[in-house]
């Protein structure tokens, strides 16, 4: 199957950059390319392509707006998007996670980082590592980008009411940074089983990804910065 590419970016040179890099590989192609998250959304719309390269900082409409817009449209729910950014460690990289992206690549990744991350968000899961997104979590809520009280609350009445204990310890195994596998090994289950846990957690949830189950354990405080 080819893995089909929107690129977003406002900068001319590295989309022909990254077009010539994606078309290079038999198993991905180009659909379309968008100077600002306008065109992006309208593009999304009309090519449907499995990952949007999303460029963060682009004018009129940005990165984050247009990714909430994919995330928040029905008819593109397969669409998964990757958040560009110059700065790895960024406020707008976690609002970006909390609109919908499967997760952010550093612009000076090296090009089989980004083909990698291509091929993760095709298949559906988080674009980096679950130990990278709560790195990236940690850091941005321990300089006072809170937790989210509320609905998103770990209280009754809170979204974390609705899950089951056992959903609840795989969430925080999941902030943690492990894999199903290692999952499965700590609580002597089959991966199966601990799969199955995740998807019932990010049905509950409201998530599209392992990166956004992380997003949720630190804001709803079940998982706190600098906690094993």
């Amino acid at each position: 199957m080819t893995i089909r590419v929107l690129l977003a970016d406002d900068q001319a040179l590295l989309r022909s950059a990254f077009r010539v890099l994606v078309d290079s590989e038999p198993d991905m192609e180009v659909v379309g390319e968008a100077a600002d998250g306008h065109q992006a959304v309208a593009l999304a719309r009309s090519e449907l392509p499995d990952v949007v390269l999303m460029d963060i900082r682009m004018p009129d409409c940005d990165g984050l707006a247009a990714t909430r817009r994919i995330s928040d449209d029905p008819g593109l729910s397969g669409v998964r998007v990757v958040i560009l950014t110059t700065f790895e460690v960024d406020e707008y990289v976690v609002q970006a996670l909390r609109a919908g992206a499967s997760g952010f690549l550093g612009k000076g990744a090296e090009p089989g980082e980004l083909l990698n991350a291509v091929r993760v968000a095709a298949g559906g899961e988080a674009l980096l590592s679950p130990a990278a997104t709560k790195g990236l979590i940690a850091r941005f809520l321990a300089q006072g980008g809170g937790y989210g009280a509320g609905d998103g609350g770990p209280g009754p009445g809170g979204r974390l009411a609705a899950l089951t204990g056992r959903e609840r310890q795989v969430l925080v195994l999941v902030a943690g940074g492990l894999s199903n596998d290692r999952i499965a090994e700590r609580l002597e289950v089959s991966p199966l089983t601990v799969k199955t846990h995740v998807n019932r957690a990010m049905a509950k949830l409201g998530a599209r990804d392992r990166a956004q189950l992380v997003v949720t354990a630190y804001e709803s405080g079940l998982v706190r910065p600098g906690a094993d």
